[in-house]
C-alpha cells in the first residue's frame, strides 16, 4: 500500500530549488599526462639533480625532494598545479606521495624549484610557470637550458621575485649549493665542494668505494694471517727448544 503525502506534508518548489547538491570530492590526479622529459639530455639533467638533492638532504628527515610531482597549492581546486623537475620542500618529512597537497603539508610551499628546458617548452609556458611559483610561495626558482648552456634564477623578496642579475657563479640561500656556468655545461657543486654526480658517475664512484672496501678487507685478512703464521712458528720453536730440555727465558 502506497500512502500518499498531503500537500502540507510535500516540499515546495521554493524549498527543492533551496537544496544545495551534495558536494563530491574533489580528485587530484598524479598525473598530468605530460612525459617527465622530452629527451635524454633532459631527463639525464632532471635525474642528476634530484638524485644529488636527495643525497645532500638524506641525514635530515624533515626535507623532502621530489622530482615531476603534482604540486596542488589550493585545496578544493585540481586545475591549479603543477608539477617541476625537482622541487626541494624544507620542514616536511620525507616519504613517498602521490602529490604535493599543500593544506595537508601543513601550507608549506616547497621553496626551491628547478625547471630543465627542452625544445619543446614554450615562452608562455614558462612564462605561466614563474608567476604560478611566484604567486604561490617559493623562493628560489632555477631554469636551466642544456642546449643553449643558459642558466637564469629568481629570489623571492617580500611578495614577488627579483631575477638574479648574475647567476653564473651564484649559491643558493637555501640549499647552500654552488652553480658555476661553464662554456660547455653548468657544473653544481654540494657545500662541502664535491661536484654534482650524474647517475652514472655516482654509479661508478659506488663501486671504486666497493672495490676500496675490499681491498682493505682483504689486506686486513691478510695482516691477520702473517700474524696468526708468526705466532704459530714462534709457539713451534718455543715446543723445540723445551724438547731439547731448554726453557726458553720468560719476557717482561
Amino acid at each position: 500500500m502506497v500512502q500518499q503525502l498531503s500537500s502540507e506534508q510535500q516540499p515546495s518548489e521554493k524549498q527543492l530549488s533551496d537544496r544545495q547538491p551534495e558536494k563530491q570530492p574533489v580528485i587530484y590526479p598524479e598525473s598530468d599526462g605530460q612525459p617527465m622529459a622530452d629527451n635524454t639530455k633532459q631527463f639525464r639533467w632532471i635525474v642528476t639533480i634530484k638524485e644529488n638533492l636527495e643525497r645532500l638532504f638524506a641525514a635530515d628527515a624533515m626535507v623532502f625532494v621530489a622530482g615531476d610531482l603534482l604540486w596542488y597549492p589550493v585545496e578544493g581546486n585540481n586545475a591549479i598545479c603543477q608539477a617541476p623537475d625537482a622541487m626541494v620542500a624544507f620542514g616536511r618529512p620525507k616519504g613517498d606521495r602521490g602529490s604535493y597537497q599543500q593544506w595537508r603539508e601543513e601550507g608549506i610551499a616547497p621553496q626551491v624549484v628547478f625547471e630543465i628546458l627542452s625544445p619543446s617548452n614554450r615562452l608562455k609556458e614558462m612564462s605561466k610557470k614563474l608567476k604560478f611559483y611566484e604567486q604561490y610561495g617559493v623562493e628560489e626558482y632555477y631554469i636551466y637550458d642544456p642546449d643553449g648552456i643558459d642558466f637564469a634564477g629568481w629570489l623571492r623578496t617580500g611578495n614577488a621575485f627579483e631575477v638574479i642579475e648574475d647567476p653564473s657563479d651564484w649559491v643558493s640561500p637555501r640549499l647552500g649549493i654552488r652553480f658555476v656556468l661553464q662554456p660547455d655545461t653548468l657544473e653544481i657543486y654540494r657545500p662541502d665542494g664535491d661536484r654534482f654526480l650524474t647517475h652514472v658517475e655516482l654509479g661508478q664512484l659506488w663501486e671504486q668505494e666497493r672495490q676500496r672496501a675490499e681491498t682493505a678487507i682483504a689486506q686486513l685478512e691478510q695482516e691477520r694471517l702473517q700474524r696468526q703464521q708468526e705466532q704459530e712458528r714462534y709457539q713451534a720453536l718455543l715446543n723445540h727448544l723445551r724438547q731439547q730440555g731448554i726453557e726458553p727465558p720468560t719476557l717482561e
